[in-house]
């Protein structure tokens, strides 16, 4: 699946609120481009009096006084201009920290499944990638046009004010300015959200690719993952090529429409200084308002194309709010027993393809139960449907008589909890990293924890400790180290129904036999599932389930499977091969 955009109406609803929330800020900000403005249209009409005063003789005293009120202009612009754009750049960055924070928001609260569906890569990259372009949008293109439309306004008002026949010159950019830019704009917004689109699925295609790079390996897929990215990337590079060759015609045309109005200017400008419409100083001020403008237009325009990409951004951003979240559940519902019951379980990631068909199983508390089976099998879709990471289609998955769909999250990790081999490792101390739940856990626990998975050396190694700082900017830790403190989670959040899928699966052979070991202790009394891709790992359980193509085909222990030589024993046999 796709998550979806943010229509129109969504957009425009949340730059309100945006505006209410911070009018206050938008205000100052919008006075101080005013006042900015303003006092830079003071200059062409002093360099204006600066002319007719050199040609009627003026005393040099008047001269210098206008050349200094001049530079005065100048200054008190400049400084009013850096006033303005400061308010904005600070007021950019409140406004960038709240959507960082909404998307991050909407994103943890989003199923599992969801994100599932819809590729990890994709949400990453609208919080990543699309955030940064919105990031650059508010920065500058807010302030920029901003700025430009305040001193479009007020210098188009001082050429009328100041001679209203010459300022009629520039009506001859109107045609071409209006006609080059419908006819762009309409063409560009579909190509520029098809590329941020495209260059979605390179960001996507790359972290699943990086993410999956053992898995590729082993089935042998790098030439077809390869093909698959290469395709996604020429399909991101013929999105760009279209939106340049868009470019290619609308930018000549604005340049021109630039350059139209001042040659429009100086001959009705000639032609009124020769009839004595006009002096000579009026003309110079009018002429220097319409190459002033240029710039702010040129800004106007280039920004608009920047602005045009920071909201497909926040389109793509403010689409992840509008994914249905899981559905409220009562904070006060619990298990009422331990014995995990399946039933009748159905899955399926699209409609027209069901994974999971009919699973009936029911896994006594405090049982080890392995399951077992090929590729593709749905071992790990079985194993999030029972922790609750994910909604069957239909049946139910319940410990007792509750429904895991019905605990409420915090609830829900307190009775069973998924591990897999994909952890990760917050930027935080080794501390913050473990104690993770509501409660208080001391550091003689942590310790605890840390030494049940074999950790005891590594943690008296750090010079810091437990206040050893992980992560970004901090220690780097390995993915097979990363899973040995994500066993440790475990343990501490203490829930009495444990699915492992892979958990072990970056450790060396001897390591993770070891922490088997070890962790068979540590998980007495606990139900277990582990989604067995070692057959080392299934032998040891009470009972073995066999699944295959969404079924389950065998049920028992290791050694009446062997002798019943089914899919168990062919797999078996396959391992010690």
């Amino acid at each position: 699946m796709k998550l979806p955009l943010a229509d129109a109406a969504a957009l425009r609803r949340h730059l309100r609120e945006t505006v209410r929330a911070h009018r206050g800020r938008f205000l100052i900000t919008t006075a101080l481009y005013v006042l900015a403005t303003s006092v830079g249209l003071l200059g062409p009409q002093l360099l204006g009096v600066l002319v007719d005063s050199v040609q009627a003789g003026t005393a040099v005293l008047r001269i210098d006084l206008l050349a200094g009120a001049f530079l005065l202009v100048l200054i008190v612009q400049a400084l009013l201009a850096r006033a303005a754009r400061l308010r904005a750049m600070l007021l950019g960055e409140q406004l960038l920290a709240e959507a960082r924070e909404d998307v991050v928001e909407h994103a943890l609260a989003l199923p599992l499944g969801t994100v599932e569906a819809a590729g990890t890569g994709d949400l990453l990259s609208r919080a990543t990638t699309d955030v940064d372009r919105l990031d650059f949008t508010i920065r500058n293109a807010l302030p920029q046009i901003s700025a430009a439309l305040i001193a479009i306004a007020l210098t188009t008002a001082a050429m009328v004010l100041s001679a209203p026949l010459l300022a009629c010159g520039m009506l001859v950019a109107v045609p071409l300015l209006v006609l080059s830019t419908r006819w762009y704009y309409p063409r560009s917004l579909p190509v520029v959200q098809e590329a941020m689109e495209r260059w979605s699925d390179v960001q996507a295609g790359t972290h699943e690719s990086v993410e999956g790079a053992r898995t590729i390996a082993a089935l042998r897929l790098g030439g077809r993952r390869t093909a698959r990215n290469e395709r996604v990337l020429g399909a991101a590079v013929a999105a760009e090529k279209r939106h340049r060759s868009l470019l290619t015609v609308w930018l000549p045309c604005l340049e021109l429409s630039y350059v139209l109005p001042v040659a429009a200017i100086l001959l009705i400008g000639g032609w009124a200084h020769a009839t004595g419409a006009a002096e000579l100083g009026t003309i110079v001020a009018v002429v220097l308002y319409a190459q002033s403008l240029s710039a702010p237009l040129d800004e106007l325009f280039m920004w608009l194309e920047e602005l045009q990409v920071g909201g497909t951004a926040l389109q793509r951003i403010r689409g992840v709010s509008q994914v249905p979240v899981d559905r409220p559940r009562d904070p006060a519902t619990r298990s009422d027993g331990r014995d995990l019951v399946v039933r009748d379980l159905r899955f399926s990631y699209r409609p027209e393809r069901e994974v999971l068909h009919g699973i009936d199983l029911v896994v006594p508390a405090g049982q080890r139960l392995a399951i077992v089976g090929p590729s593709g099998a749905g071992k790990s879709t079985l194993g999030r449907l029972i922790a609750g990471t994910g909604r069957p289609d239909s049946g139910s998955v319940a410990f007792g008589g509750t429904e895991v769909s019905a605990l409420p999250t915090e609830a829900l990790r307190r009775e069973v909890v998924l591990l897999t081999q994909e952890q990760h490792v917050f930027a935080c101390s080794l501390r913050d990293n473990l104690a993770l739940l509501d409660r208080d856990t001391g550091d003689a626990e942590l310790l605890d924890a840390l030494a049940a998975v074999g950790l005891r050396d590594w943690v008296r190694g750090l010079d810091d400790g437990l206040d050893t700082r992980l992560g970004a900017g901090g220690l780097a830790v390995p993915a097979a180290r990363a899973q040995q403190l994500a066993l440790a989670r475990v343990l501490l959040a203490d829930p009495h129904t444990v699915v492992l899928d892979e958990a072990t699966s970056l450790l060396d052979n001897t390591t993770s036999r070891d922490l088997e070991r070890a962790l068979a202790g540590l998980l007495a009394g606990r139900t277990v599932i582990a989604i067995a891709h070692r057959l080392h790992t299934a032998r040891s359980a009470e009972r073995i389930a066999v699944l295959d193509e969404g079924r389950i085909v065998e049920l028992g222990d290791h050694d009446e499977l062997i002798a019943a030589g089914g899919s168990y024993a062919e797999l078996y046999r396959a391992a010690q091969i």
